[in-house]
């Protein structure tokens, strides 16, 4: 590795949304009546982020690193699998330049939840908030997100080499 080395991932997910389901974007519950079908907490945004991650550092994907098939992972906090990832990024010398994080969901809007994403997954990745953009947006009522089935995530990193 050279010093200064930087390395940029993509990372995307989605998941089907579920009546009577907790919700939790970048780290946080959010109030809705539907919440994410998935094997973990189903946060969908931390997925994305984790994926771009692995990818920037050719590591594989998230379901190498945490199978949905394994009772381990079952029900688990995504923000314990996004720690373990920034370890595994820290044990190979790098650390996170920045995040672009785009979430696609008709509802709820997420606008005023934003900044206290950002705060979140910055915590996480150990980095300032300013090292975190998150957008959200809907799909004008187009697709399996304009129907309210599912949620959609684009996350994009640069990892750099200390």
């Amino acid at each position: 590795m050279e010093p200064n080395d930087i390395r940029i991932g993509n990372g995307y997910d989605v998941h089907a949304l579920g009546e009577g389901i907790r919700m939790r974007l970048c780290g946080l519950d959010i109030e809705h009546t539907h919440g994410f079908i998935a094997h973990s907490d189903g946060d969908v945004a931390i997925h994305a982020l984790c994926d771009a991650i692995l990818g920037a550092l050719a590591l594989g994907d998230i379901g190498k690193h945490f199978p949905d098939n394994s009772q381990e992972f079952k029900g688990i906090d995504s923000r314990i699998l996004l720690t373990k990832v920034m370890e595994l990024a820290a044990e190979r010398g790098y650390r996170l330049g920045n995040a672009d994080i785009t979430i696609a969901l008709q509802a709820p809007k997420l606008a005023g939840y934003i900044p206290a994403m950002r705060e979140s997954l910055a915590g996480l990745c150990g980095c300032r908030a300013d090292r975190i953009s998150v957008k959200a947006t809907t799909t004008e009522k187009l697709g399996f997100v304009g129907r309210k089935e599912g949620c959609e995530v684009w996350a994009t990193v640069l990892m750099v080499s200390d």
